[in-house]
């Protein structure tokens, strides 16, 4: 017969493979620092302050979560920040399409998405794209056609090289012989207020960004870098319904960790995010940002990830671009 102490041990062996990995493992011990690669304003930082005020609000988080901002080189900077705190289990960052496009486009990259552990995908962004509401340009259409006729003439605001409303712009004058000027700004806030100060011509922006100047009237969607038409912009063509004959080029959102980050500690994120995106405060995020949901969790997240670098690469030959790896 067993004795009480032997069935007491084997009592608590079973209740602690019941719990949940998390429980079990690793919890947030101090602020967690959340990095973007954008500055203030940026579509990234927007992003990570959203997903904090939410978290915050939810009562999900045991601690706060402290967006740092590390611009530069269009994602590459916050990427090499990430990798070089190998294990560290208390940072975490929003990645973009451009962690993957910059990468395949730059040789001095020193570090690939491949090289930072993937948690969770969160999101599938569109875009629009954008001019002054009292811009001559009706449609996307009489925009190039203006840039045709002067070219380089036109300019467009814009984020880094490599980011998605460059690879818009490359395939867009591949396809038509068009040219405009790129004036990348460092901050989403600095690329509005000079198409709103009348200092550049377009710009191609998630409605995010831009949402409170659309709504406001101060901008006007000529077309619509998107699958389908958002339900917002009912009478707006995608690029394809303009005419225009080039590839949709996918946005995605989501966290990555620093590499030789513990199972429990993505664990621990997947569990959570789980958790937050069936919140309201979340499912409120999406719907006034024009968001698509795009949950996936680590392991989905690193087969996408391989998949979407390749079509990235095809996207940026068909445009034109050299690519480095």
């Amino acid at each position: 017969m067993k004795s009480r102490s032997a069935i007491l041990v084997a009592t608590l062996v079973l209740s602690t493979v019941a719990l949940p990995l998390h429980a079990q493992g690793f919890k947030p011990a101090k602020p967690i620092e959340f990095v973007t690669h954008t500055g203030p304003g940026g579509g990234g930082d927007v992003f990570a302050r959203g997903i904090a005020a939410a978290m915050e609000k939810e009562g999900l988080m045991p601690v706060r979560m402290q967006v740092v901002n590390k611009t530069g080189g269009g994602g590459l900077t916050a990427m090499a920040y990430l990798a070089e705190k190998q294990g560290e289990t208390h940072t975490i960052a929003v990645f973009t399409g451009i962690w993957f496009t910059n990468p395949i486009m730059r040789k001095e990259a020193r570090f690939t998405m491949g090289d930072l552990t993937p948690v969770v995908r969160l999101v599938l962004e569109p875009a629009v794209i954008a001019v002054k509401n009292d811009s001559p340009y009706k449609s996307l259409k009489e925009f190039i056609d203006a840039a045709r006729q002067n070219p380089g003439q036109l300019k467009q605001s814009a984020g880094s090289l490599g980011s998605r409303d460059w690879v818009v712009r490359q395939l867009l004058m591949k396809n038509t012989g068009a040219n405009w000027a790129y004036i990348s700004f460092p901050g989403g806030g600095e690329r509005i207020a000079a198409l709103l100060g009348g200092h550049v011509n377009m710009m191609v922006i998630e409605p995010q960004e831009a949402g409170e100047h659309i709504r406001a009237g101060n901008l006007r969607v000529i077309a619509q870098v998107s699958d389908k038409r958002l339900p917002a912009f009912p009478n707006v063509p995608t690029i394809q319904e303009a005419g225009f004959n080039v590839p949709n080029v996918p946005q995605v959102r989501g966290i990555v960790a620093p590499p030789g980050v513990p199972a429990e500690v993505v664990a621990y994120w997947e569990d959570l995010f789980a958790r937050f995106i069936k919140t309201p405060s979340w499912q409120k995020y999406l719907a006034d940002n024009m968001f698509e949901d795009g949950y996936m969790r680590s392991a989905e997240l690193r087969v996408f990830g391989e998949q979407f670098s390749e079509t990235t690469r095809n996207i940026l030959k068909e445009g034109g671009v050299t690519v480095a790896r």
